[in-house]
């Protein structure tokens, strides 16, 4: 298992469209193969910043996600909002306490 995480900004005035577009996806992204957790954070700081963290079996299928129709969908609608270019890294859990 590994965790994706992706550092997104929006501009201002498409912050709404996009958390209107997340609430329709944000279930078949966790229902997609492979997926085993999904959250979405805004920064306390900065309104227009969000993270997704993303919990994946293994590579392939966070691959086999950004090879799907689903994500060419919402990723095409969702850059379209950003402010700046977003980043991303894929992580391995190192210790987690709950």
């Amino acid at each position: 298992m590994f965790v994706r995480i992706v550092k997104m900004r929006f501009q201002e005035d498409k912050i709404t469209a996009f958390l209107e577009n997340f609430e329709q996806v944000k279930h078949h992204i966790r229902g997609f193969e492979g997926n085993q957790f999904l959250e979405l954070y805004q920064d306390k700081n900065d309104k227009r910043t969000f993270f997704t963290y993303s919990y994946w079996n293994n590579e392939e299928s966070l691959e086999n996600y950004r090879d799907s129709d689903l994500f060419k969908e919402v990723w095409t609608y969702t850059k379209a909002l950003f402010s700046d270019k977003p980043e991303a890294w894929s992580v391995g859990k190192v210790v987690s306490l709950p």
